[in-house]
């Protein structure tokens, strides 16, 4: 019987290139997506697939329901990888944008990963995998919100882990640097819709640092990105080895700034990230 996996964000990017691996080396993936037109473009392309909002709290129970009633019972693995950004300085952002920002990358993150508890409990194993960030421990202007929402998943999920290390159950943290994805044209709507930059106090951040960044096309390049394959290559081993890691990390960027943060004062690792 095919193992089954449920992936969220499959649209474009990470999620997309994990999907069709997975599908091709044997999974029966549910890949997930939040706008009907997505979904029916990968069933076109061949995977089985189905709406799933993580910020609706409704739509987390239908899919989850859905895979189950569609699987027999059963899920060998999730995949939390559905986040979205909204650029901005912390002290320009509103209310409402972290709490977009949260719901969908912490919130429903952990609201998904209950539901699916239940099943894996009863077939005696199951994987949870968050795809966290390089910004889940280290920080840089402009992206609070992502980055709040990131350092929050780290903890929670180390947390899950230990509470789960006496059972067969294996919680694990994907750490992605520079991927090459479509995250930075989509958090232009969300900036553009919460972030009032012409009245920032720090308006001259926004017009020579930030929105240049945001709207250059092409994206300007990034020697140290790698593709979205990059991170398929360790969600293989995440899901598939006898003994998976309980992190990995993913591009050379990633690999440093583990180090850094570790050897380095805060006041000289923030000389360095303030450049960044």
């Amino acid at each position: 019987m095919s193992r089954v996996l449920l992936l969220t964000g499959a649209s474009s990017g990470i999620g997309y290139a994990a999907a069709h691996d997975f599908h091709r080396r044997g999974w029966r993936v549910f890949a997930t997506c939040r706008k009907e037109a997505d979904v029916e473009r990968l069933r076109e392309e061949g995977l089985e697939s189905l709406v799933l909002d993580v910020a609706d709290e409704d739509s987390c129970a239908r899919a989850v329901d859905e895979v189950l009633e569609r699987s027999g019972g059963r899920i060998d693995a999730l995949v939390n990888n559905a986040a979205f950004a909204c650029p901005g300085l912390v002290e320009d952002l509103p209310r409402g944008a972290l709490r977009d920002v949260l719901e969908t990358n912490l919130i429903g993150q952990i609201d998904l990963t209950r539901r699916v508890l239940p099943a894996m409990r009863a077939q005696g194993h199951g994987r949870i995998v968050m795809i966290s960030s390089i910004l889940g421990f280290v920080a840089l202007r402009g992206r609070g919100a992502y980055i709040s929402s990131k350092f929050a998943l780290e903890g929670i999920t180390d947390t899950l882990r230990l509470e789960l290390a006496d059972e067969p159950l294996d919680v694990i943290l994907i750490e992605p640097g520079p991927i090459t994805s479509e995250i930075r044209r989509k958090a232009r709507g969300p900036f553009e819709r919460w972030i009032d930059w012409e009245a920032s106090a720090r308006r001259s951040f926004y017009e020579t640092d930030l929105r240049p960044r945001l709207y250059k096309e092409p994206p300007p390049p990034d020697p140290s990105e790698l593709p979205a394959d990059a991170v398929t290559r360790k969600l293989e081993h995440a899901l598939e080895a006898r003994r998976p890691h309980p992190r990995y990390f993913v591009t050379r960027p990633t690999y440093i700034a583990n180090v850094a943060r570790r050897v380095l004062s805060t006041r000289l690792l923030d000389r360095i990230l303030v450049r960044a």
